[in-house]
């Protein structure tokens, strides 16, 4: 086999993988499942929220604490994707709500495909809100649509500012940018206004948000930001008849 050769980043996050000359068509076949799955949720009435990060940033931690102050506002659930373990499914599924793994056995990132197969597993009837909770990673997952309404990135605090403009695909192809683990900042090198500034040269559309889980800090902001969401999609269902 020869050498895999991938298009360089661009906005839109579809594409085509050329090998030994033959165009293989890895990320439309992706494409063709993600669109099943949009159209699935929309005819259910489910926002599809895909949560992206490097691993460690607090990601599943941070579904615990939306799922504590929303779930008698919304039935929610949650598809999470690991390497190997149901260790974050079971501390979701602690807190009330259905929670399911995605175990890739070494794959970096999620597929449409995976996140199809699972859903075949859940419970969707009256769903609001379904997460994806992607594999830790910066790299692989801003690839692969998985037919989600929103892209949330999560940086923490701990892993420096500087990761938009090295991740600049992750970043480009997300709605929302969640800086994690505030409650760090007096203790790190950390500025806010850099990340933001370094986002939105990548992103001009990238709206912001600074959250600690632990503390508190933002989590009511985003609670609202994601009530939000959910209304406008049903909404315009509601107006589109």
């Amino acid at each position: 086999m020869g050498i895999v050769k991938t298009q360089k980043s661009a906005r839109n996050i579809r594409g085509t993988v050329a090998c030994d000359n033959t165009t293989m068509h890895l990320l439309q076949a992706n494409d063709f499942v993600a669109d099943a799955i949009r159209k699935d949720m929309q005819q259910r009435n489910i926002l599809l929220v895909n949560i992206t990060s490097s691993a460690g940033s607090g990601k599943t931690t941070l579904m615990q604490e939306t799922a504590r102050r929303l779930q008698h506002k919304l039935k929610m659930a949650v598809l999470v994707g690991d390497l190997e373990t149901e260790r974050d499914a079971e501390r979701i599924r602690e807190t009330g709500i259905q929670a399911l793994q995605i175990v890739t056995g070494g794959i970096c990132h999620l597929e449409a495909q995976m996140v199809w197969q699972a859903l075949q597993g859940m419970s969707l009837d009256g769903l609001d809100l379904l997460f994806v909770e992607n594999v830790g990673n910066l790299v692989c997952p801003a690839a692969y649509d998985l037919g989600e309404d929103y892209r949330v990135t999560l940086i923490s605090t701990t892993e420096g500012d500087d990761k938009p403009k090295k991740y600049p695909r992750m970043f480009l192809t997300s709605e929302l940018m969640l800086v994690s683990k505030a409650d760090l900042l007096p203790y790190l090198p950390f500025k806010v206004p850099a990340v933001v500034q370094d986002a939105r040269e990548v992103n001009p559309e990238i709206e912001v948000l600074t959250i600690s889980s632990i503390s508190g800090e933002g989590i009511d902001a985003w609670c609202d930001w994601l009530l939000a969401r959910v209304a406008e999609k049903k909404a315009a269902l509601t107006a589109m008849g």
